[in-house]
């Protein structure tokens, strides 16, 4: 059984690494763990979401922030409910699915957010094969196009997290090489960088059980660091 979920699981990244990370692509690969039709369940949820009711504050991104509503539930409740925040993650995504989410998909259609924050990239190494260049350039894109749609909306863009127990590994150096990119495009005023990576690291640069389990999911204690850490850049952004 073990054999066949990881031949399962092979086939669909291959089928997934033929995207490219710039180009708007709805999901289309049956993931063991997510099939086409959640997806699109989802996908559907966010869309009423915005149409539901007054939203302040959007966070984009894959599993990691669709993890608000799982191991962050509590965290979540506490700080975000009453900012009216709504959570815009899809596991397994990258670059180009939320690019389609927010362009045909319209999931940033009729809402005027205050500020946006957004982490995304990490599925286009372990899924999408993407060398570290590609998923800035998606990154980029997905900024440019934020921001066309969101012309009054603060975007507050986050590190991709780290990931993998040992800070040499190769998805590790990837990272790194993709946030000191995307950290350069800050400006203080509509585009904010933080990278709170560190903070979710043990001294020696390990990752340990207690904040990401699966050294790539945050446990409840992770998403508190999250919420601590961006607290106060977000406060101000909100004003």
């Amino acid at each position: 059984m073990r054999i066949l979920s990881a031949i399962l699981l092979l086939a669909c990244v291959f089928a997934a690494a033929g995207e490219t990370a710039t180009v708007a692509a709805k999901r289309t690969v049956e993931y063991p763990w997510m099939s086409v039709a959640r997806w699109d369940q989802m996908h559907d949820g966010i869309v009423k979401r915005g149409k539901d009711g007054k939203v302040d504050v959007v966070f984009l991104g894959d599993s990691i922030t669709e993890g608000w509503g799982g191991a962050g539930r509590a965290v979540w409740e506490k700080n975000y409910t009453p900012l009216n925040a709504a959570n815009f993650g899809i596991g397994g995504d990258m670059t180009q699915q939320v690019l389609w989410r927010i362009t045909e998909g319209k999931e940033l259609d009729g809402i005027s957010p205050k500020a946006v924050v957004m982490m995304i990239g990490t599925n286009n190494f372990g899924i999408g094969g993407h060398k570290p260049d590609d998923v800035v350039k998606g990154i980029q894109v997905l900024i440019e196009t934020i921001q066309k749609k969101l012309p009054n909306t603060k975007i507050l863009l986050l590190g991709i997290f780290p990931r993998d127990p040992s800070p040499t590994a190769g998805v590790r150096k990837s990272i790194t090489a993709v946030n000191e990119q995307i950290a350069k495009w800050e400006n203080g005023k509509t585009l904010h960088y933080l990278d709170i990576g560190p903070k979710l690291l043990q001294p020696d640069g390990t990752l340990s059980k207690e904040i990401m389990p699966d050294f790539l999911h945050l446990s409840p204690k992770g998403y508190e660091i999250w919420a601590e850490s961006i607290q106060p850049l977000l406060t101000e952004l909100m004003k």
